[in-house]
């Protein structure tokens, strides 16, 4: 019989119950032990709804992230948290995001506000993760009560259960030395802590342990590889069984390494390496379990299942009970419920599978495998119906927009002249103060703004109103920038839902969900849009609301949009061609409202890329052809306009030094990067390669409740001058302020504006 499994589960419910109970007890509106309630009824709820698998995992639940979770069971806590001498949970929020609950700082001034952990991208996905922080002097030391605490509350339910940890070399990789120091070094200390933890599995009457290694489908030199030795061959004494999880990519170089280690058992992602399955079966030992990837754990489109039991039902006559079937990775990456959505239209939502809806479709295999077609026989000829209509469906293909694609040539992503020509003329219209001030897009989503937009979406508002209501913010926040004295402002984007589904929203090509929310990092959630087709602009999507900001101030204001490549990244894409076209089709989409928001006088455009390096493949081997098309797409969206036009482009929480050329020939005229987290360290790119370009490194950490002061930032700015010339250089928070309050961010850029005049002193 084969076995079913989950690699891991979506934790922030079916209806975001998680964000709330954690941002109710950040406010103190709510209890510890009321916010833990929440985390087990959901644990609950999220092992019922896997009754079906033979193994549901645990330990994939977390209340912010699951590596700063195995931070704390492995005992690393970062020096400026170790004297924490309150609840475990309190300092587990300070790592996170600087502070906890309120209440849970006011005991001691000492332990109020800290540096928050650095945060950057989960691999080539849009969750991110609070990097491990590491030091030669690092020790180890076993925490297991997180996992412990879940293990028993599962046996309490009869849940049948696969403990899930990350590996202790993927660990080691994620993590960042703040030193010189060698990580793998830190490899001896950190064995003998996996050690003791499977052996409390082993205490706890556990089968089978999930370690997750997906730094096994990146490029390793051959010190990492032997480290993935060295750790296996050290955790071979066991009584517990492992299966070794990899996903996300193919292990192509690394597929011999993986099949040899000392293992039990061997997950690979067969929706991106399909092809490995049988060398991997022919390499494996004869008693080894062979765990398919075979559901998309990224994507909500339906599975072919007959096709998938086309290659599924040979492989399983081989291994008999050695085959495991499971999504590609955890269902983290994926909506909750498809059954939640009523307003979806019917035929695109009869495309799609969210997680539990993959669970299903993974139940159906396991019977047409176990017990023949003919048990399933209703569910295969349901889902052949859907998966025929997708492919044949004419509001998936138009002939137009293809057309448009087939006739890029080179010259769609020229500017006109050279950037030294373009800021002379840019400098001349301006007239902007050295260290200009301006910040990265939205302000706050208050209370009322979103009331006002649930009672519109709700026919409670008409359009009239809902428009003066927005307006209403709108001049509120152009003229709470002129009293801080902001350089070059922004409207805001108070009618904004989100950055990527209000341009989708206007796009055709596209469909929305209405509770198809996805963690991006603890409370935040995203909903990501459906990218079903052909994409094309029906008409312009921000130019009225930018003339009207404009219109409440003499001061420059900065047309807002979200660029193709970022699109792209934060949809569900579809995977019926190849991502670079449906790029194209965003990108000519993008240069229509450019060109647009320039006829209407907007001068300062702004085009967020922040998720160009999320789209990067895992292995470099294969990172120009994207590179290529990526930075084609943005140049297509931006270039068309003329040389006084600014062109600004945001990117956030990615490492860029490995493609800062890439980024360059982007040819934006001003690029707004995330480095208050790292210290400026992300600028170390800039030591070996000379950024033509202006650029403002963020100074204010917008993840974060704690406020910067203004010699905070004038410390940062001067580490960043002493590797980008000053009169290039831009002075702006990280990111966007949405998620802040107006309490906080009013300090913060009142600080951020008098550091700028602090600096313009040494000038």
């Amino acid at each position: 019989m084969v076995t079913t499994h989950n690699l891991g589960f979506p934790r922030i419910g079916a209806k975001r119950e998680l964000k709330f109970a954690l941002e109710k007890y950040w406010k103190n509106e709510s209890s510890r032990d009321e916010l833990k309630s929440v985390g087990a009824q959901l644990r609950e709820r999220h092992w019922k709804d896997q009754a079906g698998l033979t193994f549901a995992p645990v330990g994939d639940f977390s209340f912010y992230d699951q590596v700063l979770d195995m931070s704390f069971t492995l005992g690393n806590l970062p020096e400026r948290v170790r004297g924490f001498h309150g609840d475990a949970l309190d300092n587990y929020f300070r790592v996170a995001r600087g502070r906890s609950a309120q209440g849970a700082d006011d005991h001691s001034a000492c332990c109020g506000g800290v540096t928050a952990g650095e945060m950057t991208k989960w691999f080539d996905t849009n969750y991110h993760y609070i990097v491990p922080e590491f030091d030669a002097s690092t020790n180890f030391s076993l925490d297991p009560s997180r996992l412990l605490e879940q293990l028993a509350q599962a046996r309490t339910l009869g849940v049948k259960v696969k403990p899930v940890i990350i590996g202790p070399v993927t660990y080691l990789w994620l993590g960042k030395a703040k030193d010189d120091s060698d990580k793998l070094a830190l490899l001896p200390r950190l064995l003998p802590v996996y050690a003791a933890l499977l052996d409390y599995f082993t205490a706890q009457g556990i089968e089978w342990v999930q370690i997750d290694e997906p730094v096994l489908v990146t490029e390793l030199d051959e010190a990492w590889r032997q480290a993935v030795r060295t750790a296996y061959e050290a955790l071979s004494e066991r009584r517990v069984k492992v299966l070794l999880a990899t996903y996300f990519g193919p292990l192509q170089d690394n597929l011999e390494l993986a099949c040899k280690l000392p293992v039990d058992g061997l997950h690979i992602d067969a929706i991106n390496a399909r092809d490995e399955i049988v060398k991997a079966v022919a390499q494996l030992p004869a008693t080894s379990v062979v765990s398919v990837g075979v559901i998309n754990g990224r994507n909500i489109w339906k599975t072919d299942l007959t096709a998938a039991l086309a290659w599924l039902e040979p492989l399983h006559r081989s291994l008999g009970d050695r085959l495991w079937i499971a999504p590609s990775c955890s269902l983290l990456h994926t909506p909750v419920d498809l059954d939640s959505e009523q307003k979806l239209d019917a035929e695109i939502k009869s495309w799609l599978a969210f997680a539990l809806q993959k669970l299903d479709e993974l139940n159906v295999l396991a019977g047409a495998l176990n017990n023949g077609h003919d048990s399933v026989a209703e569910a295969l000829t349901a889902n052949a119906k859907a998966i025929e209509s997708r492919r044949t469906s004419s509001r998936v293909h138009n002939p137009v927009v293809k057309t448009a694609v087939a006739r890029i040539d080179a010259s769609l992503g020229k500017r006109a002249s050279t950037y030294e020509q373009r800021a002379e003329k840019q400098s001349a219209m301006l007239n902007l103060p050295p260290f200009p001030t301006t910040t990265i897009g939205s302000f706050p989503q208050t209370g009322e703004i979103r009331h006002a937009r649930s009672r519109f979406k709700a026919g409670e508002l008409d359009q009239a109103g809902y428009q003066a209501a927005m307006e209403q913010e709108i001049t509120r926040a152009v003229k709470e920038q002129e009293a801080l004295g902001l350089d070059v402002l922004v409207h805001g984007e108070a009618e904004r839902n989100d950055m990527v589904e209000y341009f989708g929203e206007q796009l055709d090509g596209y469909a929305f969900s209405e509770f198809g929310w996805v963690q991006s990092y603890g409370s935040r959630c995203v909903k990501p849009p459906i990218l079903f087709g052909d994409i094309s602009r029906p008409k312009a999507m921000t130019v009225e609301w930018i003339k009207y900001a404009q219109s409440q101030t003499t001061k420059p204001m900065k047309g807002m949009l979200t660029g193709p490549v970022t699109i792209l990244n934060w949809s569900f894409v579809r995977d019926d061609q190849p991502r670079s076209v449906s790029c194209y089709q965003l990108a000519l989409a993008i240069r229509d409202e450019v060109l647009d928001l320039e006829q209407a006088g907007v001068r300062v455009i702004q085009i967020d890329e922040a998720a160009l390096r999320e789209g990067l493949p895992l292995r470099r081997a294969q990172w120009n052809a994207y590179l290529q098309w990526a930075v084609e797409s943005f140049r297509i969206a931006a270039n068309g306009v003329r040389d006084e036009t600014q062109i600004h482009t945001h990117m956030c929480y990615s490492e860029f030094n490995d493609i800062i050329a890439s980024i360059a020939d982007m040819d934006a005229d001003v690029i707004t990067i995330e480095t208050s987290r790292s210290d400026m360290e992300l600028l170390d790119a800039f030591d070996n390669f000379n950024y033509p370009n202006d650029i403002g490194p963020g100074v204010y950490d917008i993840h974060s409740p704690n406020i910067p002061s203004q010699e905070h930032i004038v410390k940062l700015m001067k580490k960043a001058a002493e590797r980008i010339p000053a009169e290039r250089l831009w002075v702006n928070p990280d990111c966007g302020l949405k998620t802040r309050q107006w309490a906080e961010v009013l300090p913060a850029l009142t600080n951020m504006v008098a550091a700028a005049k602090t600096l313009r002193q040494s000038v």
